[in-house]
């Protein structure tokens, strides 16, 4: 009787997790993630750049357009550059994720930005979550040196 209990227990805990993930409010102007933050004093991918040049870190708040956002539970997204790079924006200790309707909308995060490399490993597990082939994951053979911004919060702006 006490294991079926337990096991009764362990599936209601498994199911309401399942659920929470799931439950995430669509991207619409005005909608926050994370830390209630606002669109006030952000700066343009271009300038974030452009200060990255001159610093090794950048904290504060900056704009960009969604170009991509983890498939699996929304752990990660994509930001575009001018150059039409995508720049990489993880959250805080994994505190909140992101819609899939919020690709194609402009966003102002803040947080901390920083030129970072990434591992093979890692990049593979990124391409996995957000969809790519097996064989475009397969070309993933070097690090990467790149811009990644780990935010605390997130505004979708329109």
């Amino acid at each position: 009787m006490r294991k079926t209990y337990l096991l009764l227990l362990a599936g209601l805990f498994a199911a309401t997790a399942s659920i929470a993930q799931t439950n995430i409010t669509p991207a619409e102007a005005g909608v926050t993630y994370g830390k209630a933050i606002n669109a006030e004093q952000a700066i343009e991918m271009a300038d974030l750049h452009q200060k990255l040049q001159s610093d090794t870190i950048y904290t504060g708040k900056v704009e960009g357009k969604v170009v991509e956002v983890c498939k699996k539970k929304g752990c990660f997204m994509k930001l575009e550059r001018a150059s039409g790079e995508p720049v990489m924006v993880k959250f805080t200790d994994y505190a909140f994720f992101m819609p899939q309707n919020i690709v194609g909308k402009t966003v102002v995060v803040e947080g901390v930005a920083k030129v970072n490399e990434t591992s093979v490993e890692r990049l593979k597990h990124f391409a996995e979550d957000a969809g790519k082939s097996k064989a475009e994951i397969a070309k993933i053979t070097a690090p990467k040196k790149d811009i990644v911004i780990v935010a605390d919060g997130v505004v979708v702006v329109k």
